[in-house]
């Protein structure tokens, strides 16, 4: 395949994804395309108001569309579980994907006292998938994906600073949240394969699409129309994520993101990643932490 697009998802009649900041940008294009497809879509956002919104929008162009709005706040990890415990009464989820995030934003916590963007774009997503790991895999051929970004390459894990309160600035925050998407998901995966658990897990990033991702970062802002002519638009950066929730072919451990100019636009592929990305060790120690810092224990021994 020369690349996957939203032409490529298979007809998903019968499935049930749930789909953080499934509001806007690459969510609200990520649900569009599922609902098209058949799926039930449960908006885990944490602005009812907003969610009513896109609920509309998508049902003006998919009038037969399936969605409810599931209240999720990833800022809150009581929130998270309050959100958990309601979507393991669906019958099944057949896709969790982890899509909300913040990036670049000014310095502030979460409501367990965590530095905003770890918590909303790492904890909050490992505390939900430890919470639904089990639902999901009661379903053949479920997949969990997490949404990571080139950026992670700049990333690092600052053990005796994760909350971001000795000064590391905004950006290298939001490089290292990413960075910590990408060792959620191998160590993650390398859990349930070696517990013979069949869930498939995999990760994407959108390359460069024009988002509501980068409202803190004014220079990106500016630019922003002109990103969508050159590189992907929000629905073109939802390619990735549809590939990693819905591909046939799609490998659990992967990584997807666009194949053209430096993995910045076009069609989806496999992706390149850092080397640290793939430490084993790295992966674990963040496991082992993240359990602490979220008090959700998923369960699974390190491979």
């Amino acid at each position: 395949m020369s690349g996957f697009t939203d032409v490529d998802v298979p007809d998903q009649s019968g499935k049930c994804f749930l789909v953080t900041g499934a509001n806007s940008g690459l969510g609200f294009e990520t649900s569009k395309v599922l609902a098209r497809k058949g799926a039930r879509i449960l908006l885990a956002c944490r602005n009812s108001a907003k969610a009513d919104e896109a609920i509309g929008s998508i049902r003006a162009e998919v009038t037969h569309a399936d969605l409810v709005h599931l209240p999720l706040d990833l800022a809150d990890l009581d929130s998270v579980r309050r959100g958990a415990e309601i979507a393991v009464f669906e019958p099944r989820i057949d896709g969790l994907i982890n899509n909300a995030g913040v990036s670049f934003t000014p310095f502030g916590l979460s409501a367990q006292g965590h530095e905003l963007q770890f918590a909303i774009n790492h904890l909050g997503h490992f505390a939900l998938v430890g919470l639904l790991w089990r639902k999901l895999s009661e379903t053949p051929g479920a997949r969990v994906v997490v949404t990571a970004s080139t950026a992670h390459r700049l990333g690092k894990i600052e053990w005796d600073d994760l909350d971001g309160k000795a000064g590391s600035n905004r950006y290298q925050r939001y490089m290292n949240s990413k960075l910590a998407n990408l060792l959620h998901m191998a160590e993650l995966d390398r859990r349930l394969a070696a517990a013979r658990i069949p869930l498939t897990v995999a990760a994407c990033h959108p390359g460069m699409a024009a988002t509501e991702l980068m409202r803190d970062f004014a220079a990106i802002r500016i630019f922003n129309p002109l990103l969508a002519v050159i590189f992907n638009t929000a629905a073109q950066g939802a390619w990735p994520t549809l590939q990693a929730a819905t591909d046939p072919d799609a490998q659990s451990g992967e990584y997807y993101g666009p194949l053209r100019l430096g993995e910045s636009a076009g069609p989806s592929g496999i992706a390149s990643r850092a080397a640290r990305s793939r430490d084993p060790e790295l992966s674990r120690r963040l496991w082992e932490v993240s359990v602490e810092m979220t008090g959700v224990d998923p369960g699974l021994p390190p491979a």
